[in-house]
């Protein structure tokens, strides 16, 4: 499928800081949960490699869940809404926490018992269901992707391009290879020959080597999602030029997930201490983004590098896609290096981040976060 996948205090504090002060973000009246009764369907996919089928009934106030990758089921989970528009979820498994929705457009949920063993927190990206997904639903189609794990660095980022058959070719960058010493870029394809569409209409399936099925799903306008055992790979539509689109600025709710102090050892067992929580981005037409605390402190401001002006991603040949729409900026100490990669569509933003000490060597910890914000 598409690829795999320690830290100075200044740089862990930032990635403290962020897993505190991104808290909550200003309502968009237009698109309040509260301000729709109707029930909402929508597909997902969770970092550590469960795809779901969600139904949100705002009436009731009740989620109900099938997990197709695991087996775990909810019904009629009752759910709070919470003066900022997020959800607390009364789950009697204690599996589903906290969500974020922008009704019939995406949907954010933290859940605490995930995964094959039923025990691991992870980060759930949803998008309305569709109803007609097929080999051809993102034909002559390119996109922006993130990938999401709770393994194996946590995060990957890169291009996928559609041929007319759909068919796909991709090239990525994987910061945990350049931090422990192997490939960071890489390149791969698959046919579309390989997808099975569901008689439901709403996803399709592919082999995933190891006796099961990867589930591809999104949306024909701009979402592309792959729910793999390594994790959600979530691609959003490339933006015509490398400029970054003002449409885009705005304050954006999200949910994150993070690893601090991680490393790999035998059987590709990654420890460390994972995390999950709100965040607040604030991203103005110039392209800056802002990270406030709860009390509207500014604690992190940047602007944005577009990665086609990167020189040590694309300039140099690494990798074969400008990625119009994926922005970028990296931040260098004397013993730590940070590369933080956003990219938007519509009334979405992926952001993830990657730390790793200086001088790369193998068996160095290193810091992820990466999460999904919504406005």
């Amino acid at each position: 499928m598409l690829a795999k996948g320690g830290t100075s205090m200044k740089s862990r504090a930032f990635g403290l800081l962020l897993s505190v002060v991104f808290a909550l973000g200003c309502a968009n009246t237009s698109t309040n949960p509260a301000n729709s009764n109707a029930a909402r369907s929508y597909s997902g996919t969770a970092s550590v490699g469960d795809f779901l089928s969600i139904t949100l009934d705002p009436a009731a106030r009740t989620f109900s869940y099938t997990n197709l990758s695991n087996g775990d089921t909810g019904v009629n989970i009752a759910y709070l809404v919470n003066a900022d528009g997020t959800y607390t979820l009364q789950d009697p498994q204690g599996n589903l926490v906290a969500a974020y929705e922008v009704p019939s457009f995406g949907l954010l949920v933290q859940a605490a018992k995930a995964g094959p063993n039923h025990n691991t927190p992870a980060l759930i990206t949803a998008v309305a269901k569709g109803s007609s997904i097929s080999t051809t639903s993102w034909a002559n189609q390119s996109f922006n992707y993130m990938q999401f794990r709770t393994s194996s660095g946590g995060m990957e980022i890169g291009s996928v391009i559609m041929d007319a058959q759909g068919n796909v070719h991709n090239d990525s960058y994987w910061p945990y290879g350049a931090s422990s010493g192997q490939a960071s870029f890489h390149t791969g394809t698959f046919s579309a020959s390989t997808f099975t569409p569901d008689p439901s209409g709403a996803f399709m399936t592919m082999p995933n080597g190891n006796g099961g099925f990867d589930y591809v799903f999104g949306t024909p306008n701009g979402v592309f999602a792959v729910d793999t055992s390594n994790g959600a790979i979530i691609g959003l539509k490339k933006a015509a030029s490398k400029t970054f689109d003002p449409a885009t600025a705005g304050t954006y709710k999200a949910i994150y997930y993070q690893k601090i102090g991680a490393s790999t050892g035998v059987g590709n067992v990654e420890t460390g201490t994972p995390s999950m929580g709100n965040a607040t981005i604030v991203v103005g037409s110039n392209a800056q983004i802002t990270v406030q605390d709860s009390q509207g402190n500014t604690i992190v401001q940047t602007t944005l590098t577009p990665v086609a002006d990167a020189a040590y991603l694309y300039g140099a040949g690494e990798l074969g896609d400008p990625c119009f729409g994926l922005f970028t900026f990296r931040v260098t100490t004397g013993n730590s290096q940070q590369d933080v990669f956003v990219t938007f569509v519509d009334h979405a933003v992926l952001f993830s981040s990657f730390t790793r000490m200086l001088p790369a060597a193998q068996g160095n910890t290193y810091d992820y976060l990466y999460g999904v914000g919504l406005k």
